[in-house]
């Protein structure tokens, strides 16, 4: 379960570093473009756009991995035990509940627009590339979420079983 984590850490990662490279790069020369050639170029902005989408998503999961998310925590800091236990618990299956039905509704949008074969005015490419960025950062957060639920419950096993 570990090593899916660490390889989807290692996927997020790389896209992240490509998606950022190319968010710059496409500022970059439409700035030059602008301000030098002077040539109407739309897909440069086309390609930051649909970069900077993919690094907000994948930082959402990033955030939720590590705990850099920001979260009201005022009740569960003030529980103790088992019952902060369960809320943590609660708390993990909701965020599980939510980005697995954004998951199954963002296929349905990419089905869709695949069907329909609706391109991007600047670049030309499918629409069905930008929304892609919903399906892949809600798989990945239903995922690493179910497995950091998992690896929650064996260490309260655990912490039980060393206490008896």
């Amino acid at each position: 379960m570990e090593n899916l984590r660490k390889q989807l850490q290692k996927i997020e990662n790389f896209i992240m570093v490509v998606t950022f490279s190319i968010m710059v790069l496409s500022c970059f020369i439409q700035v030059v473009n602008r301000n030098i050639f002077k040539v109407p170029v739309s897909g440069f902005e086309e390609a930051a756009k649909y970069s900077m989408i993919y690094m907000v998503l994948l930082g959402t999961e990033l955030g939720l991995r590590d705990g850099t998310q920001i979260a009201v925590t005022a009740v569960i800091d003030k529980l103790k035990g088992t019952t902060k236990k369960i809320m943590m618990i609660i708390s993990k299956m909701m965020v599980i509940i939510f980005s697995s039905a954004i998951f199954y509704q963002a296929v349905l949008l990419v089905q869709q627009q695949v069907r329909s074969g609706q391109k991007s005015p600047g670049l030309q490419i499918p629409m069905s590339i930008p929304y892609f960025a919903l399906v892949l950062s809600f798989g990945i957060i239903t995922i690493v979420q179910i497995v950091a639920l998992l690896i929650m419950i064996k260490n309260i096993k655990e912490k039980e079983e060393v206490e008896e």
